[in-house]
């Protein structure tokens, strides 16, 4: 495997490693690396993925400056390497919501992490990512996302997965591609708050989509959130005819 670097907004950085033999065509694991005087990290990765991860960090700045470790929610492929970064980066810290601290990673991360309020901002320099509760959405009781505000980028976790080895950006659909891969896995908590949830990510309109799994969007995200909306709207109501 090897782990792949593109650029998709000013200074944020998509490492991306295919794995062929997830699923019926393969699998991207993306994380998402913001280059600045507090460097942030969103996905660690599973800890098998560590040296892959590390070594494609420090193509871009030493990994002993990061500053910060986030990621949605708590799974392998999110923060499976949260412990090895922490040791690999002294100045580093776990940085989630106050539920996932609360229920989670108080115990599991080696240092204790920050615990952030819905809403709350972390100033790197340049940039400054907003966090943003999302309960189950797509899944998990703690899930989270992070609006990035100087470039519109929305870190957006799980939303949007796709399927197979799609470029590293691009600004066709993307939301048929997620129903396919929601009709494979069906990883989405389908609840009367799915749809609202996202379509309050809509309004912060941003203009790259960075998906943990599959293609980053450019383009109108607010629309694409939208129809994502619809789309598990859509699937809720089909599922309780």
């Amino acid at each position: 495997m090897e782990t792949r670097i593109n650029e998709v907004a000013n200074r944020i950085y998509r490492l991306s490693t295919f794995v062929p033999d997830i699923g019926p065509i393969g699998f991207t694991f993306n994380q998402y690396f913001i280059d600045d005087d507090e460097p942030l990290l969103f996905h660690t990765g599973p800890r098998a993925m560590f040296p892959l991860v590390a070594a494609a960090i420090a193509t871009i700045t030493p990994l002993a400056r990061l500053r910060w470790i986030t990621f949605g929610h708590v799974e392998a492929d999110e923060c499976g390497a949260m412990n090895e970064l922490l040791a690999a980066a002294p100045n580093a810290e776990v940085a989630h919501g106050a539920l996932g601290c609360m229920v989670s990673l108080n115990d599991l991360a080696d240092r204790v992490p920050v615990s952030l309020a819905d809403g709350q901002v972390i100033e790197l320099g340049e940039h400054r990512v907003r966090h943003i509760d999302t309960p189950h959405v797509p899944h998990g009781w703690e899930a989270r996302v992070l609006f990035e505000e100087k470039t519109k980028t929305l870190l957006c976790g799980d939303l949007f997965t796709q399927l197979g080895d799609p470029p590293a950006v691009t600004s066709d659909d993307i939301v048929g591609s997620a129903s396919q891969a929601e009709d494979v896995f069906g990883a989405t908590c389908l609840t009367p708050r799915t749809g609202p949830t996202i379509r309050n990510l809509a309004s912060l309109g941003p203009t790259t989509l960075a998906v943990m799994h599959g293609s980053c969007f450019a383009g109108d995200g607010a629309t694409t959130l939208l129809a994502l909306a619809d789309e598990y709207d859509a699937r809720l109501a089909n599922a309780i005819e």
